[in-house]
């Protein structure tokens, strides 16, 4: 067909939610895909197992310029609603942290869900397909694609962000840009940290090291595993952290979150005063980063010989440390991309442009960006099922 009620461009999560939903309400909806497979981003998500939700997904998992945008859509499509499809799917969820709901075994359970259900609702797929260019056409749109030229009265773009070069598109940005829409800066974000000389060296030696810290940077403090790496630092909490961080800014790393460093001290040299410092480090770090402590703070003889300012000094280094990356590994390893279409131009309600109704962005390509456990999917789904059911 060369006419259809709804096209929608992108078949991610976004996507095929915003292309089933539009379906079963009875729209002739066109879901085009440039790749050869659809939900190549949900395949690899959670080291392969997806994590498709957070049951405790609110407004303030969210960055954006405007920050009350995303509140409709979470609070009418949320968490529970989307983990009672994935049961009547027969997907069994599987929490692997507080909150964050994963696949058993593989990500396939969820893009074949979506499949099942955009086959269910009439909805068409095309996949090797590009679009090149997108026009008004009266009150609707028309669109030259490799398989023709196509009208459609909406057209849904869901081409997401940056991140991942194999499968990223700017798109959905030049097509904003096209129609005058703003967007805000775009910087890779759930992104590890690169360190320059001697940490980057430092580091290297440590790599595949983990532990549990509480990391501070601006606004921002998430208290998760770090780990060191031959490039610089990473694990949840720097990946955490990055959607914080500006070029210039300083990391402070406390390495025994769950303790009173000094307090410990204090009792360690009274208890043990023959004790070196890294035997007590030891204890709490793994060992190869508590050698690496004990010389990058100069730590030596017995605690006996330590003053009380001495206890305070280590204390304060062990819980404050400071370090000041060089970048971040950029678009290649980053999970998500920060900024995207400003969302001042478009209705929160409907996802339609302000003064181009027939044009709707969801997903990632928006200036919404959320935080690392489930809840960028979350946004997915709630966007795509908010424009859906407005069209």
């Amino acid at each position: 067909m060369k006419q259809w009620d709804v096209v929608v461009i992108g078949a991610g999560a976004a996507g095929m939610m915003c292309a089933l939903t539009a379906g079963y309400r009875g729209h002739r909806v066109l879901l085009i895909e440039q790749g050869r497979r659809v939900g190549r981003k949900i395949l690899m998500s959670g080291g392969g197992r997806c994590n498709f939700t957070n049951l405790d997904t609110g407004p303030d998992n969210f960055f954006s310029a405007n920050p009350h945008f995303c509140i409709s859509a979470l609070k009418r499509y949320t968490p529970r609603d989307f983990i009672e499809l994935v049961e009547r799917h027969g997907i069994e969820p599987v929490e692997k942290a507080p909150g964050q709901l994963f696949c058993a075994d593989s990500s396939q359970p969820i893009v074949d869900m979506l499949l099942t259900e955009c086959e269910w609702a009439g909805v068409t797929l095309a996949t090797r397909t590009r679009v090149e260019r997108i026009e008004r056409e009266g009150s609707g749109m028309q669109l030259d694609t490799s398989m023709g030229r196509l009208s459609a009265g909406r057209v849904i773009v869901a081409t997401g962000g940056l991140s991942i070069p194999s499968m990223a598109t700017d798109f959905g940005h030049r097509i904003a840009r096209q129609f005058g829409l703003p967007v805000t800066p775009l910087r890779p974000a759930l992104v590890p940290f690169t360190l320059g000389a001697p940490w980057k060296e430092r580091m290297a030696e440590l790599s595949g090291v983990a532990t549990p810290v509480e990391v501070h940077c601006r606004d921002g403090r998430y208290r998760e595993p770090a780990l060191l790496t031959h490039r610089g630092i990473s694990g949840p909490a720097m990946l955490q952290i990055s959607s914080h961080w500006q070029p210039g800014d300083e990391l402070r790393i406390n390495w025994l979150p769950e303790e009173d460093v000094e307090a410990a001290l204090h009792q360690a040299r009274r208890q043990t005063p023959r004790r070196q410092p890294d035997a007590w480090l030891a204890e709490r770090l793994p060992r190869r980063l508590a050698r690496a402590m004990s010389d990058w703070l100069a730590l030596s003889g017995s605690l006996a010989n330590y003053s009380n300012a001495d206890l305070a000094g280590v204390a304060e280094a062990l819980q404050r440390f400071r370090l000041t990356p060089s970048g971040t590994e950029g678009w290649r390893t980053a999970e998500v991309t920060m900024g995207g279409v400003d969302t001042d131009v478009i209705s929160s309600k409907t996802f339609e442009v302000h003064e181009l109704p027939a044009l709707c962005f969801i997903g990632e390509v928006l200036d919404v960006t959320g935080q690392l456990g489930g809840y960028n999917f979350q946004w997915a789904w709630a966007s795509g099922v908010a424009c859906g059911q407005a069209l």
